[in-house]
């Protein structure tokens, strides 16, 4: 009895609620695969609304892959605004005609469904102008879809939509960068119908920090929703007029989809640069910006202890015990002369008690010459508490801010003096960890390093020298 009714409600729900209909629209182009609703979808479709709404004209949103970004952006978004003006006029780009093509696909699907048709009378395709990459419809709207580079000539659109605009393979080349932002100056911005209401959207995984994001934010005010695999800072997202999802550092996007165990072995598969930036959002530089990696020499075998090394490690500890975000690092080297061989890298969280013992279990552990500690925070609480059960500690005072402190020691890694491991199982997130600095969320390691390299330029030539008893 209740058939009609709950049809009405349902059709009103597909065309007032955006959310809704991107679950009705992943039905159709995603048969057979369960559709898991999550916050971040709702905060996708609150600024796509705001987009149609002309309240938000320029947006970005960044996000993982495998996340839906573009069921919502290129498909669901395109098919929603159409049926709710089907005059409208959608240009819709990604990188390769293929990926352009079975986006348009997908949409027309969602318009051609019978339960869009129900919900949407006022929107027909026009069976005149139906092709491959363009349809239109009756009221002379439609969807034109093109790859980055494509030809733009004579067509326009009330909204432009830039779905992934490269392939991640090809992020490393410059040339690739800047024909993609070439391709989004002189042809995609000037082809809006109305310069003063048109709306472009942009959704992709970060590649490099020189990638279309990274250009395109530099130029002009943007909204950018940003939606790392794992929060690295408390995040506070809008996704409803009167609603807002606190996120902690540490949370998952999308749990049920991707959980942390399965985020930490993509980060294993990937490497820590490619997650970085596909999956956290925070591409590196390929080279580095105050120390660049080329400028690190490697080894093969760890070397034997000679007379006259040193093995000398350096702490550098979180600044409150037990702080969810913050790590405390031991880096291990072996001075010879001039050089100077990174050993090992401990990096891990832990309470006060616990750090006390690592740093004696580390030091026996590679019968350390001497233990540098930072002084200040929990450093000097540490440095005192080893002092009473009769471990001496190095205690160094830092000075000036963290980048100047590297910026100071960057000579002795261009001039070969620091050499790495050629394999290690921490080096890849140490790598990243130094090519982010200083815009990172973390510098513990850059830290630990910047303290070994100034007490060693002290003391490598002609300083004071240690002799193990």
């Amino acid at each position: 009895m209740n058939a009609i009714p709950d049809r009405a409600l349902l059709r009103q729900a597909l065309r007032q609620d955006l959310p809704s209909f991107i679950h009705r629209s992943f039905q159709v182009v995603s048969p057979g695969n369960p559709f898991r609703h999550n916050w971040h979808l709702d905060a996708i479709a609150w600024h796509l609304r705001q987009c149609f709404e002309r309240r938000i004209r320029r947006l970005v949103i960044t996000m993982p892959p495998r996340n839906l970004k573009s069921i919502c952006a290129s498909v669901a978004f395109p098919a929603w605004a159409l049926g709710q003006d089907p005059t409208l006029r959608f240009v819709a780009a990604s990188y390769s005609q293929e990926l352009a093509a079975k986006h348009a696909r997908d949409c027309r699907a969602v318009l051609q469904s019978p339960w869009y048709r129900q919900a949407f009378p006022r929107t027909r395709l026009d069976p005149a102008k139906n092709t491959e990459f363009e349809f239109e419809t009756t009221a002379r709207g439609g969807r034109l879809s093109t790859s980055v580079g494509g030809t733009l000539t004579g067509r326009g659109g009330d909204f432009i939509v830039i779905d992934d605009p490269m392939k991640p393979a090809e992020a490393m080349s410059e040339a690739k960068r800047a024909a993609v932002q070439e391709w989004y100056d002189g042809t995609v911005y000037s082809r809006l119908d109305d310069r003063t209401r048109g709306v472009i959207v942009l959704v992709m995984q970060r590649l490099h920090l020189d990638d279309l994001v990274g250009h395109v934010l530099g130029k002009e005010e943007w909204v950018h929703l940003d939606l790392p695999a794992i929060a690295e800072a408390p995040q506070r997202v809008r996704v409803a007029d009167d609603l807002w999802h606190q996120r902690a550092i540490g949370e998952v996007l999308h749990p049920a989809r991707e959980p942390l165990a399965e985020l930490e072995r993509l980060r294993a598969t990937l490497g820590s640069h490619a997650f970085e930036a596909q999956y956290q959002q925070q591409p590196v530089p390929a080279d580095g910006g105050l120390v660049k990696w080329r400028w690190f020499r490697t080894y093969g075998d760890a070397p034997d202890r000679q007379p006259g090394d040193q093995v000398i490690q350096s702490w550098d500890t979180a600044n409150k015990a037990g702080e969810r975000n913050d790590y405390s690092v031991c880096t291990t080297w072996l001075m010879r002369d001039e050089a100077f061989y990174l050993l090992d890298l401990h990096r891990e969280r832990l309470e006060f008690p616990a750090l006390k013992r690592r740093v004696a279990a580390l030091r026996q552990q590679h019968g350390a010459d001497a233990v540098l500690i930072e002084d200040r925070g929990s450093g000097t609480q540490l440095i005192q508490a080893l002092l009473e059960e009769g471990l001496h500690a190095i205690a160094v005072a830092p000075e000036a801010d963290k980048a100047t402190r590297l910026y100071a020691q960057s000579m002795h890694i261009e001039a070969g003096r620091v050499l790495l491991p050629a394999e290690a199982p921490w080096l890849d997130e140490f790598r990243t960890e130094l090519l982010r600095f200083p815009q990172g969320r973390h510098d513990d390691q850059v830290d630990s390093l910047s303290q070994f390299l100034a007490w060693a330029a002290e003391h490598a030539w002609g300083g004071p020298r240690f002799r193990r008893l």
